[in-house]
């Protein structure tokens, strides 16, 4: 049976032998899909006909409620099989997710050395290095020669999470250097390690934040990166899977921030959950809303005389907005995957002001031209007031674009903590309160 055929069907208890040959010999990424898209009564059931080993694979690609809801429907004794057969890094991951009764339960019945490995996961800060790390990693003494280790990892380290990297350290557990599997495999067995291992090792802290392990990770083009503690002692390895998973994470949570959206909201995230994570946001909005339309407010008799204004105001504060979200997301996006650090501030800022010269002298024509159109003859000159509030407008809003972000990063703060509805409606404040004063100077003078 192919994939999509297996992913298309329901359970049928007549054929519970087919579906269980099926399952078993599918990739464990498909099985997970397949078993997520099932009915809840009939996921504990297509589950129990995976293998041990299929099993644990497939239970590390569901989502965390999934994997809950068959915590609740296995026995104890398979719960437990499965939770001690997985990478302590998803374990940990698992355990992030789940009540802490159910954690407290689990713990107590893995095996010492998984309780430990596990609470020393545990242990570190969320969005560390040493939280996503793993402790499964091939590691090699100084004295032992290529042949001596290749016996060793056939021996020993089948159920490492890599074996393309060997990491050799001293008695003390000191990261001393590392070896490709490559490396081992075309050298003559009688080569001590310490001859072929490269001593420029690169590596990072447990406390090491998470996005930049995955810069380091890109930057050297690396599978695997070595986890030390603070006396540089080896405690674990981050493997590229992981890194894939830290990308998408960070990713998704800059996106979300800046729409103005609160926690890990998914797509298909149940109504309660998306109300409970917009809703403040939205609030809050309305806050930042009645400060921009108390900037209107004591020019309302300066609107009644000039009606056109209604129809320039909308165009004037849509159009400043998108300019700063524009270098808004562009910052932070340059940001979190390292292409600038707070130290370009200036650089960037300058190609804003050029960029933004080009596009404030075509928009502000644009504007002026529509007001002239849309003005009565008497009234013509809101053309020029709001040609000239549009150009200074999108300076302002590409300069805050660019310098609130990266003043964010310079003290150490997330920098898509600037939202796009935070800054438009900034911007709307500012942008109206000038124009209406500037309309307001110009009735006098014309008037």
């Amino acid at each position: 049976m192919l994939v999509q055929d297996v992913r298309n069907c329901v359970i049928d208890v007549a054929d519970l032998n087919q579906l269980k040959w099926d399952l078993n010999r599918l990739q464990a990424v498909d099985v997970g899909e397949y078993i997520t898209q099932l009915p809840s009564k009939q996921r504990a059931i297509a589950f129990r006909l995976l293998n041990k080993h299929q099993a644990t694979d497939v239970f590390e690609y569901l989502p965390p409620d999934v994997q809950e809801e068959l915590i609740n429907s296995l026995h104890d004794v398979q719960v437990v099989q499965i939770v001690e057969n997985m990478s302590p890094d998803d374990r940990a991951e698992l355990f992030d997710e789940l009540p802490a009764k159910v954690v407290k339960r689990l713990l107590q019945q893995l095996s010492p050395e998984q309780r430990q490995v596990t609470a020393t996961i545990l242990g570190y800060p969320e969005g560390t290095a040493g939280r996503v790390m793993t402790t499964e990693y091939v590691r090699l003494r100084e004295g032992l020669t290529v042949g001596e280790a290749l016996s060793k990892i056939r021996r020993q380290d089948e159920d490492k999470e890599t074996i393309y990297y060997a990491y050799v350290t001293d008695d003390n557990r000191k990261l001393v250097s590392v070896v490709s599997l490559r490396q081992l495999l075309f050298t003559f067995p009688d080569v001590l390690i310490r001859d072929i291992a490269g001593d420029r090792v690169v590596k990072v802290k447990t406390e090491t934040p998470q996005e930049e392990v995955a810069r380091v990770m890109k930057r050297y083009d690396l599978i695997a990166l070595p986890v030390v503690d603070r006396e540089d002692r080896l405690v674990g390895i981050i493997t590229i899977d992981d890194v894939v998973d830290i990308i998408e994470e960070e990713a998704t949570e800059d996106i979300q921030k800046l729409a103005g959206v609160s926690g890990d909201e998914a797509a298909l995230s149940p109504p309660q959950i998306t109300i409970r994570k917009r809703l403040p946001w939205l609030l809050g909005n309305i806050g930042l809303y009645i400060g921009a339309a108390s900037a209107i407010a004591p020019f309302q008799g300066v609107i009644s005389v000039v009606p056109v204004l209604a129809v320039i105001m909308p165009i004037l504060s849509n159009t400043s907005g998108n300019v700063a979200i524009q270098a808004l997301s562009v910052t932070v996006r340059g940001l979190g995957v390292g292409e600038v650090t707070p130290m370009d501030t200036m650089k960037i800022l300058r190609k804003e002001i050029l960029a933004g010269f080009g596009t404030a002298l075509a928009l502000a024509i644009t504007l002026g031209t529509l007001s002239l159109i849309w003005s009565p003859a008497p009234e013509r000159w809101v053309s020029i007031v709001a040609a000239t509030v549009m150009a200074v407008n999108v300076f302002v809003a590409a300069t805050l674009g660019t310098v609130l972000p990266m003043t964010l990063k310079r003290l150490n703060l997330d920098p898509a903590l600037i939202s796009g509805p935070l800054l438009t409606t900034t911007l709307d404040a500012i942008g109206f309160f000038t124009f209406l004063s500037m309309i307001s100077v110009a009735l006098r003078i014309f008037n």
